[in-house]
């Protein structure tokens, strides 16, 4: 590290992620029917970065909730999601909505904004 990257703080970012260290939000493996969607329009399964993977550190704000800009609705979710998130913004491409009961898209395009911000989920 050279001494132009430590005066822009570079030296305190945290390593690349790596997106192949994947699993279940309950730990578990990532397996081929998790996206099966049960009768509340949640995905069987949603993977995430593995703990070991998260623990690296964050990017963003470890932050819990969103609004679905359609609906107004506030969506909560887990702490591996929400870490996922704040360890690679752009890790997914959709998100659920509690009241739409459906995934919709995220990111500088998508429909949802991070609760009490104007900042896109996922951008």
């Amino acid at each position: 590290m050279n001494d132009l990257e430590k005066t822009f703080g570079l030296d305190k970012l945290p390593p690349p992620v790596d997106r192949d260290a994947r699993t279940l939000t309950d730990g578990g493996p990532v397996v081929d029917d998790h996206r099966e969607l049960k009768p509340n329009g949640q995905q069987k399964g949603y993977v995430v970065l593995s703990q070991a993977e998260r623990a690296k550190g964050f990017v963003r704000p470890v932050r819990h909730s969103y609004i679905h800009e359609k609906c107004g609705t506030l969506t909560r979710m887990g702490q591996a999601l929400a870490e996922t998130y704040a360890r690679d913004p752009e890790f997914y491409s959709g998100t659920f909505c509690c009241r739409c009961q459906g995934h919709f898209p995220v990111g500088p395009e998508g429909e949802f904004t991070w609760d009490g911000t104007n900042e896109k989920v996922g951008s």
